[in-house]
């Protein structure tokens, strides 16, 4: 049971806000979402969780302990998390005072346990290497809730993956990261200039499919009409002012998905999840005709 082996690696609380092991884990959460970086900072239970699961190195590990709590069970319950946890052997555990901690995340309500992590590395070919490739490119995607829910639904989905093209969100945003729910650790999110990302997905003979509102091109082709059972991305814009003409006029072909509500057009993340599941709703019942007609 870890419960012993994690307490016992706790090293001695940290009260300064100066410690060497804050201003990192501080830093990192500056620098996460705006920078490359070799390591990011992430905050939660659930995400430390996801992140073991994804196999993502953690560094340090840091929980919030008040030497003298009001409440005992708010004392206990980052220990209890560890205990939960059950981190690798080598992984340091850092105590630290509410305030140290709470100065160094980058939360509103902090959850009593961080840590620093290695971000996966992924290459453009990771995003198209599947059989049948399925990609979302998105066009200065720049909210970061919506950037890590389209990352959830991609791999809710069973999609390849993200291409973010200039003026989108990082991945590695704290509250993108959060929004994924993990997700991001596990599904490939590469950023890449227009130019290179079109030219690489026409050498592969993948169609890109631009989201436009049905309302505005009656041109469209509705999603439940187009062929999505091939190789295919999904273009999707901006939140404010969707797809430029010019990248429009870059894709193979535009798509739309048929409101019969008094609606213009619907959120970035919630239009992309819309697409992904027509896509493998294509793609399942493809595969069964197929296996029952061989």
């Amino acid at each position: 049971m870890p419960l012993a082996s994690d307490r016992s690696r706790l090293i001695s609380i940290v009260q300064s806000r100066q410690n060497a092991r804050v201003r990192e884990l501080r830093a990192a959460f500056v620098r996460s979402g705006r920078e490359v970086s070799e390591v990011i900072g992430i905050e939660g239970e659930h995400l430390i969780a996801e992140a073991l699961r994804s196999q993502v190195r953690l560094r340090t590990v840091f929980v919030r302990r008040d030497p003298a709590p009001i409440d005992k069970d708010r004392r206990d319950a980052s220990l209890r998390a560890l205990d939960r946890l059950a981190l690798p052997a080598a992984v340091p555990i850092v105590e630290l005072t509410p305030a140290v901690f709470d100065s160094a995340v980058d939360t509103e309500s902090p959850q009593g346990i961080a840590a620093l992590v290695e971000p996966p590395s992924f290459s453009f070919a990771d995003t198209v290497s599947a059989p049948n490739p399925l990609v979302v490119l998105t066009a200065a995607l720049q909210d970061p809730g919506n950037f890590g829910t389209l990352i959830r639904s991609v791999e809710a989905f069973a999609a390849s993956g993200v291409i973010a093209l200039p003026g989108t969100v990082s991945a590695w945003n704290h509250k993108a990261l959060r929004a994924s729910a993990g997700s991001a650790f596990r599904v490939p999110v590469i950023a890449e200039k227009s130019s290179a990302a079109f030219a690489a997905l026409a050498e592969r003979n993948i169609p890109v499919y631009a989201a436009v509102p049905a309302s505005a091109d009656s041109d469209a082709i509705p999603c439940s009409q187009a062929d999505l059972t091939g190789p295919a991305a999904f273009l999707i814009g901006n939140e404010g002012s969707g797809l430029s003409a010019e990248l429009i006029d870059r894709a193979t072909a535009r798509i739309a998905i048929p409101m019969p509500g008094p609606v213009e057009s619907l959120n970035a993340a919630v239009a992309a999840s819309i697409l992904l599941y027509e896509a493998a709703r294509q793609r399942t019942a493809h595969a069964s005709t197929e296996a029952n007609h061989p």
